[in-house]
Order: structure tokens, then C-alpha cells, then sequence
């Protein structure tokens, strides 16, 4: 029976023949039929497949049925989302390109699976089955013949199509590319042949290498099990599978060789010591190597090509034996060798031109290379008078930690338990017009009041509350960065809702944040007052103002279609039913500032930090200034000639962030520019990128692929300008490399003798032994560097010196000029000029953490913390700003006191200075900077937000005294005073509790002021 399989009697072998093409060497049955079917094998099966049922059939239409609205709601909605907010080019493009790189996937596989599948069938060993070795096998194959030789293909076509769609940008960045003008350091060649052509042709290259590893590994599969290759008693290959087989195996030994010449270009951007790129031994040894395996790729291919059509099988199998003793000994031994025992003994000398190359790419290549350095001898000695020449840097010192005073605006500010702030407020600058009519600029913490769902009882937590009422945000509050009330309390110059101060007139309404709800559904006829909650008015009879969404937000879910897509999408039956919604309904979705710039720009990698400003957007003064939000977003590469690599997450995580990009196109980069400001309107959600690098080659070529959809530089108006800023997570990128890369010398880099590293936060929390790794965070602030011309809003850092060393004095201090200037379309010239001051190793000022160890350490500091630090209060220390001033380095750290209750909130309540070793302490700055030089610094400080106040908080100090006094100057005397202080704190903590959870606020303020003069009596009578 078995030998009917290869005397053309299987039915089997015909329909095979005809799936690849061939025509199946039938037997004639003696009447001229020769290609008549034979009876069908009795070992094979019957199968016969009715006519489907009326059930069957409506399964099948329901199933169909669902499978295309869950496409739908999943995909039409995004064209729907895509459309509405004008950048449908962008997910088309993406699409297309992704079904583009799908199609050529498949296509190719499939085909060349097909291909030589044919060809394999058709060079099939056609005599006895008893003396082919796979015999037992090839009923199996003939049985699935129809489905291993189409679907088999098309699966694996299906899963290379899919291999290829991440990397739809790699194809754009190569159709697209522009060049950088720049030549690498090695091979002369354009930086742009590295960033964007060399991957494409890379991902290329590997692609091909699994597509004919695929094909030879099928072709050699069917002509074993077809018996063409046979093992046994011996190995015997058919010369039509030896030509075939011979052929792949030269194209693939070709594909290797290539791939070997190809990898000497990748090695200029090779993560490698001690520098990253091309060090000696890659040039000397390993590009030598590469060359000469590639050499014998091609010969070995040649041999192949003999082999296929002489036979001579042991030369190629010779030649692949001396490839693998070649890639032992070239392309390994010999570079060991190179480096062992001559870069090794002389690593100085030799590494130091490509150490070279590594620092002037490094610098270039993160923006370092414009890097202003001196060296700064600092003053440690304090006097009288000293800081006369520096009152714009001491007029501006924040002294509001804009993490910690979160709670503090969330109990004074958030009116509602639906509102919320979030935990860390931005720093920001405005310019406003004094009493005088003169402009001034004001050092700012500024906030968003969002809406929070979380905050609704029990029974408001229903659809129609969360997703049709409670639908907004309102407002901002802003407060002086420098100053603060007479009781300790942020001095707002915007506040309240609806929102009053200096502002002007804005649209307050928060319809897009961070905190925004999944979806809500707005929009209407506004004739009937609108269902949603604008904001609570106790004037009302209802006790709040509603209001009907009128701008455009969102894709309109009027229409049963679209209400069907966004319920299934959102898993929302109400979403379906609800009578809420009317033929202008939108549907508000996406609503996070950086996911909407995400998703419009997939390109581009993402600041962590968003922040808010309240911006005349159009350059329109008559019309109503806008709250927008502005999100920093870069262009990267890690295919930058030479360049070091940084581990974005690594590189940004601090103590107020742990890093971890949700937005990114890469994690791991060594080219790094902010390219792109983008704005995010809060009402309506629209997304607006601004050009911000000019010159940028990976912008350019972004922008070629979507010309028109970012904005030119000339467009920003100049009150949006004066907002923007120097970038938070470039500047810790740039600070994490420059701990190293202030050295510029190649030799000097080598010995590391001049390494610094970051300072840890001395004000984070540690583990239970009290050590804290988290790095300190940069700080935004307003200060003068040595040498320039005037203060200016910047964004800091300090570094102390490196290796293992405990040693924790002060390094190095870095500020980037974060000011942009309010020009419309003209960025101000100092705008992003690094300024990096070193001081000497044998310097006698103290670091960040050796500082804050002064501190706790001091007699009397530890004292009076210690006393507030009790009976239910808590210390808080703020953040600790470093600042260049009266020839040396300032330390300022607001110190925050808050209760241990519910409703408890920090107040500031005094002030840390230090200056070379002295340590002031005091209820202001001012006279915390008075203590430290000689009773006078001539600081100005500007802290107190109302004339009179910083009188009043001394004299918080003096009847504090006075009552002391009156109780004897005797130590029992002092005792009692504090005794009786604390009493009356812990009574005024009690009474704000009760007022706050009944709503009195008039209580509240009383129990307030009675707790500020019960702190203040006992600090005087400690």
C-alpha cells in the first residue's frame, strides 16, 4: 500500500502537485485517462461538510456582528478623536505605514516560504517509499498537505507582518531623513547615515537573515520528509535539493558577511569603556576583523554556489568550520589580545583621541557644548553688609516648598471636597503691573483647581454625576513665591472661586488635566442652564452656578452609531440609554495633557512635568486670556557618532519623582534636544506644538513626514513666552553627565581624579537606618550667577565630589538661564545658557547634607524643632535652595509646622539660613540673614505680603516676650509660660478640628489666630 505514494496513487500527491504548480506523474488506466483520480486511501478519512442551519447561520452574522462593532469601537473612535482635534494626518500616516511594513512582512514570507516549498515538492524523491528514511512521516504531510503548504506561509508571514510594525518610525526616519551637516569622527560620514538610514538598514538585514533562515529550514524539512535527503544507512541529498539547498545557504552566508561589514559602522555608537563609541581596540582590531570575516562570508558563500552544482559538500562544510575557528580567533582572541596586552598596560595614552571623540560628541550631542566654566573661590566668612550688591537674588529667595504647601492650599483653597489640587504646585513667573503702574515680576506657585471624583459621597457616586455633572475643574490660584502672611500662610495674589486677584480675565474652566474624570459627556442647548456643575455659590437656591460646555472638546456622540461605539468602548450601558445626551453631545476622553501631546506627536518624548499658566495665547489683549497647559517634549536618538548613552529613567528620577517615561520613543538615548513646546488649551483640549529648536535635524525630518503640524517659533505669542521655561528632565539629563563631563581634557577624564556626583536630598525620607539615596532635585528660583549681568529665573543644581569617598562638601554649582523673555516669537539670547561654577578641592563649603546636618545639629535649632516637633505638631522642613551670593554659596530652607489632626496643614513658621559655617534661625528671613552677617546682611527680602506684616510677626515675638517676662525671669517662671503656651495650642488644634468639621469658619479663624499667638508665646518662653 505503501508504495502506491510514489507511483502517483495517492490522491494526496495531485493536489499537492497542483497547490505548487506541478503536474502529478499519474499512471493511465489503459483508456486514455491518465489523469483520472484514483480511489481515494482508504486510510484517509471521509470528510464531508453539510449545508450550515438557520441557527448556524444566525451565529454566525452575530458573531460577525460584534466582531465588527468591537473593531469599530476601538478603531473608528479614534478617527472620530483623531478628527475632531485636526491631526487625523497623524494616525493615517501611522496606520498606513504600519499596514505598509504588515503587507511587505507578509508578502515577502509568504511568498518566499511558497517559493521554495514548490521548489522542494517538485525536486521530491519519486521512487519506493521503503527506502526513504522519513517514510513514516510523509502520510502526515499529505494528509495536512493543503494546510501546511498555504497556511503555514501565511502564519508565519502573518507573525514576521507583526514583528515589523514597532518599528514604523525607524522607516520614516530613514524616507525622510535630513542631514545634520556634521560627519562623524571615524568614517567621515553624515551623522544622519547613523541616526536615521543605518537602522532601517539594520532592521533590513535582519529581517532578510530570518526570512531565508525560515526558507532553508522549510526546504530542508520537506526534502527529508520527501525523501530527497536521506540519513540513513547513509547520507544521500538528490542533486536538484543539493542545488536548491546549496543556493540558500550561499544567499545567507552573503546575508552574514554583509552583516558582519555592517557592523563596523554600528560600532561608533556601541555602549562601551570606558567611554561609549569606537574605542582603540574596535578601530584597530575589531573593524579589522569584521572586514576579514565578512571576507570569508563571501567565500564561503562561492563554495556553496561549487558545492550546489559539483557536489564537493566538504569545502563549504570546511569553510564554515574555518568561519567558526575564524570568529574564535579574529574576531574575539585577536581583540582580547589588542586589548590585553597593548591598550590594557597603555589605556591612557592610547584611548585618550577616542575619550576625546566621546566628550566633544557627548557635549554636542545634549546641547553641553555652549557650557560657561570658571572656577569659584567662595567666600565662607560672613560680614555685615555683605549681600548689599544682591538684593535681586534676595528679594526672590522662594520660600515656599511647593510640595509641601499642597495641603495647605488644598484646606485654605479647594472650596469643595470635588475639587482638588495636586500634590506638587508649579513654579512659574508673572509680570504684573504694581500699585505705581510699573511692571514687576513675581516669582510664582501656581495651581489648578481640578475636579476629583473621589471627593463625592457615596451617594453621588452615579453616572450621572461623574460623567454628565461633575465635569470640570475651575480655576487657578497663584501665590508669591517669597512671601508669605503673618501666620505662616501662602500670600495668594489669585484665589478663591470664582477666582479674584490680579489675574485678569480668564477662562477658568478645567475640562482637560491630569486628574480630569475618564469621560464626560457635555455640550447642549445652554438656553436651559446646563447640567453641569460650574462651581458651588451659596447665593443660589441651589447652592451652585451650572453650565453647558460651548467649545469644541470632543467627537459628538449625538447619533445612536457613535453612542454604540463610545458605550462598548467605555463599557457603559448608561453611556447608551442615558437621555443626558442630546444631538450635540460631545464626549470628553483622553484628557491628559501629555497623553493628548502623546498621541498627536508619537514621535516625540515627553517631560515628566506639566505645568499650568494663564496666557494671553493669541496676542490679543481684548480677548479673555486662556489657562492653558505646557508640556516639554524633545527629539532623541541612540545612534548619535560617539555619544554617551543615558538611561532616561535612571537620569530623571529624584526625590519628588521616581523618572519612569509613560510618554517616550526611547529609553535609552545619547541624543537629546527639546524641540518641541507643546500647549494644551484646559477648556477645550486643542494641542498646539510650537517649534522651539530651529535647528534640529530629527525635528526637520518629523516635520517633513507632517509638514504644517508644528507651529513655527515666529507664531508664540509673547505672553505665552514669558511662561515657557528651560526644560526640567533635560536639565537633569545634562547635570547627570556634566558630574563627569566638566572635564574636557581626554586625560584628565581617564584618571577620574576630578569626578563629581549629585547631592542626595538631606530632606527626604530615608530608610529605617535614616539613609536616603533619593537624589535632590533641581530647583527653579530666581537668582544672579557670578558674571552675569542680572538675576534671572533659573533652574539650579549642586554637586559634591565622586567616588566613594563620604566626603560631602560643595563641588560644583550649575544654573541654566531658564528666562525665555516676552518678545512674540523671539526667544530672549541667554535663554538656556549653562553656567557651571567649580570650586576648589580644597574648599571649605559644605554641601547640601553636611549643611542640614548644621542644622539639626545646632543647639538651639534643634531645641525650638524639637518643641514644635511634639504635642500635636509636626516639623517640616522644606526644600533647600542653594544660592551664589555675597561671594560664596547661601543655604535657605523654610521650616513648616503643621498639626497632627485631620484637617491638619503646614504654615511656615520660620526660616533655616547657612553661610560658610554660621547658622541663622528666626521667625523671618530677613532676620535669619541678619543673624548669620553681623546683625545686618542688607539683604532685602520683600517676604512679608502686606505692608505692616513683618512687623506684626516680630511682634508675634515681642508680646510673646513681654508675657514671659511678666512671669518672672526665673527658669519656673519660663516653665510655666511654656506649659501654659502648649496648653492652649493643643486647645486651639481641638477647636479648629470641631469648627472645621461643622463648617464655621469664623470659629475656624479664631481657633487659627489663638494657635498662631500659643506657638509664638511658647517659642518665646523656651
Amino acid at each position: 500500500m505503501s508504495g502506491n505514494f510514489f507511483n502517483g496513487q495517492n490522491p494526496s500527491d495531485e493536489w499537492l502537485a497542483a497547490l505548487f504548480g506541478g503536474r502529478q506523474a499519474g499512471r493511465s488506466d489503459g483508456n486514455g485517462n491518465g489523469g483520472a483520480r484514483p480511489p481515494r486511501h482508504p486510510s484517509l478519512p471521509e470528510f464531508k461538510i453539510g449545508r450550515p442551519g438557520p441557527l448556524a447561520i444566525t451565529l454566525i452574522v452575530l458573531v460577525a456582528l460584534v466582531a465588527v462593532l468591537l473593531f469599530a469601537s476601538r478603531y473608528w473612535t479614534e478617527i472620530l478623536w483623531f478628527n475632531q482635534t485636526g491631526y487625523q494626518r497623524v494616525i493615517w500616516t501611522e496606520w498606513g505605514s504600519k499596514a505598509a511594513l504588515f503587507v511587505f512582512g507578509l508578502v515577502v514570507v509568504t511568498l518566499l516560504l511558497m517559493l521554495n516549498m514548490r521548489i522542494a515538492y517538485h525536486n521530491r524523491m519519486k521512487i519506493d517509499a521503503s527506502s526513504v528514511s522519513a517514510a513514516r512521516y510523509r502520510e502526515s504531510v499529505e494528509r495536512w498537505g493543503k494546510v501546511l503548504g498555504i497556511g503555514l506561509p501565511i502564519v508565519l508571514g502573518i507573525i514576521s507582518g507583526l514583528n515589523l510594525l514597532p518599528y514604523w518610525r525607524t522607516v520614516l526616519m530613514a524616507l525622510f531623513g535630513k542631514s545634520f551637516g556634521e560627519n562623524d569622527a571615524l568614517f567621515g560620514i553624515d551623522i544622519s547615515f547613523f541616526t536615521f538610514r543605518l537602522p532601517l538598514i539594520d532592521l533590513l538585514l535582519s529581517f532578510v537573515v530570518g526570512v531565508m533562515f525560515l526558507a532553508t529550514l522549510v526546504a530542508l524539512v520537506m526534502y527529508y520528509v520527501f525523501g530527497a535527503i536521506q540519513i540513513s544507512p547513509r547520507l544521500r541529498v538528490l542533486r536538484p535539493a543539493r542545488i536548491h539547498l546549496g543556493i540558500l545557504l550561499a544567499v545567507l552566508s552573503l546575508l552574514v558577511g554583509f552583516r558582519y561589514f555592517l557592523d563596523r559602522f554600528t560600532l561608533v555608537y556601541a555602549t562601551n569603556t570606558p567611554t561609549d563609541g569606537a574605542m582603540y581596540t574596535d578601530v584597530h582590531a575589531v573593524m579589522n576583523s569584521k572586514l576579514i570575516l565578512a571576507v570569508i562570508a563571501l567565500l564561503i558563500a562561492a563554495l556553496f554556489i561549487f558545492a550546489a552544482f559539483r557536489g564537493a559538500w566538504y569545502l563549504p562544510v570546511a569553510g564554515i568550520g574555518v568561519m567558526l575557528i575564524s570568529a574564535l580567533i579574529i574576531g574575539v582572541g585577536y581583540p582580547y589580545v589588542i586589548q590585553r596586552f597593548q591598550v590594557d598596560p597603555n589605556e591612557r595614552a592610547l584611548e585618550s583621541p577616542y575619550i576625546q571623540r566621546n566628550i566633544d560628541a557627548t557635549l554636542t550631542a545634549y546641547g553641553l557644548d555652549d557650557l560657561e566654566y570658571q572656577n569659584y573661590t567662595a567666600e565662607t566668612k560672613a560680614s555685615a553688609g555683605q549681600l548689599r550688591n544682591d538684593s535681586e537674588s534676595t528679594s526672590q529667595i522662594r520660600l515656599l516648598d511647593p510640595e509641601i504647601v499642597s495641603p495647605t492650599v488644598k484646606q485654605m483653597q479647594q472650596s469643595r471636597p470635588y475639587y482638588t489640587f495636586p500634590d506638587q504646585l508649579a513654579v512659574d513667573r508673572y509680570t504684573l503691573e504694581d500699585t505705581d503702574g510699573r511692571e514687576e515680576k513675581r516669582d510664582t506657585v501656581i495651581a489648578v483647581r481640578e475636579i476629583n471624583l473621589a471627593g463625592l459621597s457615596a451617594g453621588q457616586q452615579n453616572w450621572v454625576n461623574r460623567h454628565t455633572v461633575y465635569t470640570h475643574g475651575f480655576g487657578v490660584v497663584a501665590a508669591y513665591g517669597n512671601k508669605q502672611t503673618s501666620n505662616g500662610l501662602p500670600a495668594y495674589w489669585e484665589q478663591s472661586i470664582p477666582s479674584t486677584g490680579e489675574m485678569g480675565e480668564y477662562e477658568p474652566r478645567v475640562y482637560f488635566s491630569q486628574n480630569s474624570p475618564s469621560y464626560s459627556i457635555v455640550g447642549g442647548d445652554a438656553k436651559s442652564g446646563g447640567n453641569e456643575l460650574d462651581y458651588p455659590d451659596d447665593t443660589k437656591a441651589s447652592g451652585q452656578v451650572n453650565y453647558t460646555f460651548q467649545g469644541d472638546g470632543g467627537p459628538n456622540v449625538g447619533n445612536v452609531w457613535n453612542k454604540l461605539l463610545y458605550a462598548i468602548k467605555f463599557q457603559s450601558t448608561d453611556l447608551f440609554f442615558s437621555n443626558q445626551i442630546n444631538p450635540k453631545s460631545q464626549i470628553l476622553y483622553d484628557r491628559d495633557p501629555k497623553l493628548r501631546v502623546a498621541k498627536v506627536a508619537p514621535y516625540l518624548t515627553l517631560d515628566n512635568k506639566v505645568y499650568p499658566a494663564v496666557v494671553d495665547s493669541d496676542g490679543n489683549p481684548k480677548t479673555p486670556k486662556r489657562l492653558v497647559w505646557i508640556v516639554d517634549a524633545y527629539t532623541t536618538s541612540d545612534a548619535y557618532p560617539y555619544s554617551q548613552h543615558v538611561d532616561l529613567t535612571t537620569a530623571t528620577a529624584d526625590s519628588r519623582t521616581t523618572g519612569g517615561y509613560n510618554f517616550f520613543t526611547a529609553q535609552n538615548v545619547n541624543y537629546m534636544r527639546n524641540s518641541v513646546k507643546a500647549v494644551v488649551d484646559a477648556y477645550d483640549g486643542s494641542v498646539t506644538l510650537y517649534e522651539w529648536d530651529t535647528k534640529d535635524p530629527v525635528l526637520k525630518t518629523w516635520q517633513s513626514v507632517y509638514p504644517g503640524q508644528v507651529k513655527p517659533l515666529s507664531e508664540i505669542s509673547g505672553d505665552l513666552m514669558g511662561h515657557l521655561r528651560y526644560p526640567e528632565d533635560l536639565f537633569k539629563v545634562q547635570r547627570s553627565l556634566l558630574a563627569n563631563y566638566h572635564v574636557t581634557d581626554a586625560a584628565q577624564f581617564y584618571t577620574g581624579g576630578d569626578q563629581w556626583k549629585l547631592s542626595e536630598d538631606p530632606t527626604a525620607a530615608g530608610d529605617v537606618t535614616g539613609q536616603t539615596t533619593a537624589l535632590q532635585p533641581p530647583y527653579y528660583l530666581t537668582m544672579q550667577m557670578p558674571d552675569q549681568e542680572s538675576a534671572e529665573f533659573s533652574l539650579t543644581s549642586v554637586f559634591i565630589p565622586g567616588g566613594e569617598s563620604k566626603r560631602a562638601a560643595m563641588a560644583g554649582f550649575l544654573a541654566v538661564d531658564s528666562e525665555t523673555g516676552n518678545e512674540p516669537g523671539k526667544v530672549r539670547a541667554d535663554y538656556g545658557k549653562l553656567r557651571l561654577i567649580a570650586l576648589p578641592s580644597s574648599t571649605t563649603v559644605p554641601g547640601p547634607g553636611q549643611v542640614q546636618n548644621s542644622f539639626n545639629s545646632n543647639a538651639t535649632v534643634n531645641k525650638e524643632l524639637n518643641l514644635q516637633d511634639q504635642q500635636g505638631s509636626k516639623v517640616l522642613r522644606g526644600n533647600l535652595l542653594t544660592l551664589p551670593v555675597g561671594g560664596g554659596l547661601l543655604y535657605v530652607q523654610p521650616v513648616y509646622v503643621q498639626s497632627t489632626g485631620t484637617t491638619s496643614y503646614p504654615q511656615l513658621r520660620s526660616v533655616l539660613v547657612a553661610f560658610g559655617d554660621q547658622v541663622g534661625f528666626a521667625p523671618t528671613l530677613e532676620e535669619a540673614l541678619n543673624q548669620v552677617f553681623g546683625g545686618d546682611s542688607a539683604a532685602q527680602t520683600d517676604e512679608m505680603a502686606d505692608s505692616g506684616q513683618k512687623s506684626g510677626a516680630s511682634g508675634l515675638s515681642k508680646s510673646a516676650s513681654k508675657a514671659a517676662a511678666k512671669s518672672g525671669s526665673s527658669a519656673a517662671a519660663a516653665n510655666a509660660a511654656l506649659t501654659d503656651a502648649l496648653a492652649r495650642a493643643q486647645k486651639a488644634i481641638a477647636d479648629s478640628d470641631s469648627a472645621m468639621k461643622a463648617g464655621d469658619w469664623a470659629a475656624y479663624g479664631e481657633a487659627q489666630k489663638a494657635l498662631d499667638k500659643a506657638i509664638a508665646d511658647a517659642l518665646a518662653a523656651q
